[in-house]
């Protein structure tokens, strides 16, 4: 009985959570602005129910866990706009080289001081650092260095929302005129939302803004399976 009970569970939250989730899109294409984005309606429907049903997160996380696990098979798309930008990356491999590691840099370092200014520490600090990259890499990178994958995905999420409300209005007022620093202003500071938000403006501002955010992506993992061998 018991174990048909944790069935019923996971079926119940699995199915309102991708539920909630097709309404926040069908929302956000009704009324396109950052307050409709299915990233900020669904978890805050999923939490209004979570409470009003006395549900723990140990206890929803444990009937939709199958959702979680389906971005590290998802991670392998990444590939796609590395292989479509091919032509892109020949042209302007200096500065990716260049930008990525000094946009990466960037990210970690004002995860930093705000976690400094926020008076987080410990496994709060580790957790919040990657927040500047996509879901599956944050993740993995948190875990790889001592965070809390969940808590990152969360900042994670705070991020990227933040950061394709603001991204448009920077781009107004910064001097930046060729697309692949539109792009790349996009890519590196809000992950897959703000280039989302880039494919809205532009289509080759898109397809940079997910070039730079699959690069990122893949050089902090990189570097914190390194800094976590050389520790050990």
């Amino acid at each position: 009985m018991l174990r048909s009970d944790m069935l019923l569970q996971a079926f119940f939250w699995s199915a309102l959570t991708v539920a909630l989730y097709a309404l926040g899109k069908a929302l956000h294409r009704r009324k396109s602005c950052w307050w409709s984005s299915p990233l900020i309606v669904a978890p805050l429907f999923l939490i209004m129910a979570a409470l009003a049903l006395h549900v723990t997160y140990r206890e929803y996380i444990r009937g939709t866990h199958w959702l979680v696990l389906l971005l590290a098979p998802a991670t392998v798309s990444f590939a796609v706009p590395i292989y479509e930008q091919r032509a892109l990356i020949r042209k302007q491999w200096l500065l990716l080289v260049i930008g990525v590691p000094v946009g990466s840099a960037t990210s970690m370092f004002s995860s930093w001081m705000l976690s400094s200014l926020l008076g987080l520490d410990g496994s709060l600090r580790l957790s919040l650092l990657p927040r500047s990259l996509s879901t599956p890499f944050a993740m993995s990178v948190s875990g790889d260095i001592g965070g809390v994958p969940a808590l990152t995905a969360v900042f994670v999420v705070i991020t990227g929302v933040l950061g394709a409300a603001m991204g448009e209005g920077l781009l107004n007022l910064l001097p930046l005129r060729s697309a692949l620093a539109r792009g790349a202003l996009l890519g590196m500071g809000a992950h897959g939302a703000g280039t989302a938000k880039a494919y809205q403006i532009d289509g080759e501002i898109g397809a940079i803004a997910g070039l730079v955010m699959v690069l990122v992506g893949l050089f902090n993992v990189l570097s914190a399976a390194i800094f976590v061998h050389v520790l050990r």
